[in-house]
């Protein structure tokens, strides 16, 4: 068994125009004094990376990674969301998805499709630069639009979405696997890999691509409410992320899983702080000691109610609250003898 690592911080929710958010030495030096050891990087937003230089040069992610050092946290993986979601848009969601791209290839969804393989092997390359193993990404939907049956979905609709959507990720699972980086697909509604069975048909289709790993968030499962301990049980081997984020779903007589068309703070299920919501954090990081996991224990604040910063200062101390030091011995080893093939026999009853 291995200990987790951590606490680490996904920065996305954090960047901004202010001190001490604007800029990878303020922002890394402001997370290692909230108690973080490590930061998850988006890398799509050039104020606190340059995507285009970390995939060009090995010495300037050295000096990048080094400038985090100082100030106290490691890189604990590159983020590609967004890039990711635009390897597969379903057209009803063209326009609401141009802004994730860049100016230049907004308003053509062939070039900003080709932009965004571009991004995603430039962040592929550059997380080899930075010796991680890991990187989270979007999967992009297809079928998205028709995840309820209802018209009735034609016969193989879902079946050619998917046999599309890997046929467009196999090259990046080949390059990935060329940069020695696995591919952690957060499973998330709004992209067609959303729960565990999403995930299965995708991972036929790119047979059984080892690359193809998933980033696990408990908050996405309680939303569906989907069982988000038996599918550490069921999927341990593919998981290679982990976001602490937390999540409630309390169902009314005029809402539930769908949320009736209201914002975030009138919803059924809603996001919340680490250790505010429903999440059974003691048992996930339990399993996550038990299965062996090498990776990192990374807060995503996304909250209805708390103000991001006292949610990442307390999201620190939650995270290490809950890291378990796993043990090198056993408890009772204290009461073990001395023993050998004959004794064991002889205790057997055997060669009597």
């Amino acid at each position: 068994m291995r200990t987790i690592k951590g606490p680490g911080l996904f920065l996305a929710q954090f960047i901004g125009a202010d001190a001490p958010f604007d800029s990878w030495h303020n922002i890394t030096r402001w997370a290692a004094e909230c108690g973080y050891e490590g930061v998850q990087v988006p890398t799509n937003d050039p104020r606190i990376l340059d995507l285009d230089q970390a995939a060009a040069s090995r010495d300037w992610c050295a000096d990048w990674a080094g400038k985090a050092s100082e100030n106290g946290v490691v890189v604990t993986e590159l983020s590609t969301h967004l890039q990711g979601q635009l390897i597969a848009v379903h057209p009803a969601y063209d326009a609401m998805f141009d802004g994730f791209a860049a100016p230049q290839v907004r308003g053509n969804p062939k070039a900003r499709q080709e932009w965004a393989v571009d991004q995603m092997k430039k962040a592929l390359t550059a997380s080899k630069h930075l010796g991680l193993t890991a990187m989270v990404t979007f999967s992009g939907a297809l079928a998205w639009p028709y995840v309820y049956p209802w018209p009735q979905r034609p016969a193989g609709l879902v079946e050619e979405a998917f046999d599309e959507l890997a046929r467009r990720w196999r090259p990046l699972l080949d390059y990935a696997d060329e940069c020695g980086v696995d591919l952690c697909f957060e499973i998330h509604p709004g992209e067609d890999l959303h729960d565990g069975d999403t995930f299965e048909m995708f991972l036929e289709r790119v047979d059984n691509y080892p690359r193809a790993k998933m980033l696990y968030d408990p908050s996405h499962y309680v939303l569906q409410q989907l069982d988000y301990l038996d599918h550490l049980d069921i999927y341990a081997e593919r998981i290679g992320m982990f976001h602490v984020k937390d999540a409630e779903f309390n169902p009314t007589g005029r809402k539930g899983v769908y949320g009736g068309y209201q914002p975030w703070l009138k919803r059924a299920g809603r996001f919340r702080s680490p250790g505010d919501g429903q999440v059974d954090f003691g048992a996930i990081f339990s399993k996550f000691a038990a299965m062996d996991f090498d990776g990192w224990a990374v807060v995503e604040w996304e909250c209805c109610l708390k103000h991001p910063e006292d949610g990442a200062r307390e999201g620190a101390a939650f995270v290490k609250s809950h890291i378990i030091r796993v043990t090198e011995k056993a408890f009772d080893d204290f009461a073990a003898g001395a023993t050998d093939r004959d004794a064991n026999r002889a205790l057997l009853g055997l060669d009597r």
